[in-house]
């Protein structure tokens, strides 16, 4: 049970420690929505689970995309091979991942990378705010102040958020000792998911206060799950994606 208390205290700290940043993101979020923008979540890596949080979630909210490095074979042409461990490093990447998805001017993003310092994610920031979308940035401060950055800017994708959302997750994510030295135990998963529920929720229920109905998916098991998101969808044709 060590583990389980541990995260449980940590999502805690989260909780309380990240309420006005979540604030602030379901606030972005709430903007873009109601003038017909979409929610463009991205991450790689382990980081990719979080983006599928946010986009194409039941419970979740229909105008979302999850961008991924791996859009560079589902979209761009490219060969499986091009998908590497090294792959999120290239900074290059950005410039195709944001040209292949279906993105409008009042589009709102969050990126997601526990390190924060990648090459592929801070370049995609450098875009986004060059573009001039709102960016929310959902990273893990400790470890993100603890490393250089990969970027030739040297600069980190908490430096270009108009957010921050940090997850709590200690340098190198594991948060239990090993005998002798070492850790194990990751975190980062937990509170990233945490935090972004965390802002979807909000942003559902800013919504529902402002009298409007909130276009959110249900669970395609459940009886009538498929027609009710199909309908929704069609509203975002050519405005939301739904690859593997």
């Amino acid at each position: 049970m060590t583990y389980a208390t541990e995260v449980l205290d940590l999502a805690r700290q989260v909780t309380e420690s990240q309420a006005e940043p979540v604030r602030e993101a379901a606030a972005l979020v709430v903007a873009s929505i109601r003038v017909g923008g979409v929610v463009n979540a991205f991450g790689s890596g382990h980081s990719e689970a979080i983006a599928m949080e946010i986009a194409g979630r039941a419970g979740g909210l229909v105008p979302s995309n999850r961008l991924s490095p791996r859009d560079l074979v589902l979209y761009g042409g490219h060969p499986p091979g091009v998908l590497t461990s090294e792959l999120e490093r290239d900074p290059a990447i950005a410039h195709e991942i944001y040209a292949l998805a279906p993105v409008a001017p009042q589009d709102v993003f969050v990126l997601i990378s526990s390190s924060g310092v990648n090459g592929t994610v801070v370049e995609l920031a450098t875009l986004v705010k060059e573009r001039g979308h709102p960016l929310i940035a959902l990273t893990s401060v400790k470890h993100s102040t603890q490393m250089a950055s990969r970027h030739p800017s040297g600069r980190k994708l908490l430096d270009l958020a108009d957010v921050v959302l940090d997850n709590g997750a200690p340098y190198g994510d594991a948060i239990l000792e090993l005998p002798g030295g070492g850790t194990y135990g990751a975190v980062s998963t937990v509170t990233s998911a945490l935090l972004a529920q965390m802002v979807v929720t909000r942003a559902v229920d800013e919504l529902v206060a402002m009298g409007e109905t909130p276009p959110i998916y249900m669970s395609v098991n459940v009886t009538g799950g498929d027609e009710h998101n199909k309908a929704l969808e069609s509203r975002y044709a050519g405005r939301i994606r739904r690859g593997s």
